[in-house]
């Protein structure tokens, strides 16, 4: 059985439908731990609530953001994790940590990579009139938001649409989503060719 640890900045709410998703549909995987950056993050609540180890690395406590990366792959690694899932973990992770877990690293961003890497994905979409919007799961490479697409979600842009409302329909696509490339990773079912993944089942990697 294979080893997750998820990682979180506050609610957690992908975290909590992989959690969900994992036992539900009988993985061959559990939730080896969820850890936060941040001690009053929500989610720790949910993940010791269900008998889930938690920890936390306060990044506050670091001068650099090797520091803190150092001691986080040592909190994590301590849960010998197979897979390493980023669930709205807010801190940009250096090289090193990346290296680390190369392989076995995923994450998931709130737009349709490669557009609108970084922040505000939702107000940038808005802003530049688009008939569609999406999220992505894709592996953690160095550089940001730009790893192997491993999978993507497509939602329509509505008129009358604000950040508030298209965020939170994106949100329930990675709800769905998020789970389901993370199972396919648990389960082997992924080969990657240099910056494409493939299903090796044929599996549809694009939810509408």
């Amino acid at each position: 059985m294979k080893n997750i640890v998820v990682l979180i900045s506050g609610r957690g709410s992908n975290m909590e439908a992989i959690v969900q998703a994992c036992a539900t549909e009988g993985w061959n995987a559990r939730i080896a731990a969820v850890v936060s950056n941040r001690p009053d993050a929500a989610g720790l609540d949910f993940a010791r609530a269900r008998g889930i180890a938690t920890a936390v690395v306060d990044h506050r406590g670091h001068a650099s953001r090797e520091s803190f990366d150092a001691e986080l792959q040592r909190s994590v690694d301590a849960f010998a994790p197979d897979v390493v899932a980023l669930a709205g973990f807010m801190r940009i992770l250096t090289p090193g940590f990346v290296a680390h877990y190369a392989g076995r690293l995923i994450n998931v961003h709130p737009s349709l990579l490669p557009a609108f890497t970084g922040l505000h994905t939702h107000r940038r979409a808005l802003e530049s009139g688009c008939k569609a919007a999406g999220t992505t799961v894709h592996f953690v490479t160095a550089d940001l938001d730009h790893g192997p697409i491993i999978a993507q979600a497509v939602v329509p842009v509505l008129p009358g649409d604000s950040e508030e409302t298209l965020a939170a329909r994106v949100l329930a696509r990675e709800h769905v989503l998020y789970p389901r490339a993370l199972r396919w990773l648990v389960d082997d079912l992924l080969r990657v060719d240099g910056l494409v993944v493939r299903h090796t089942r044929g599996e549809p990697q694009l939810l509408v």
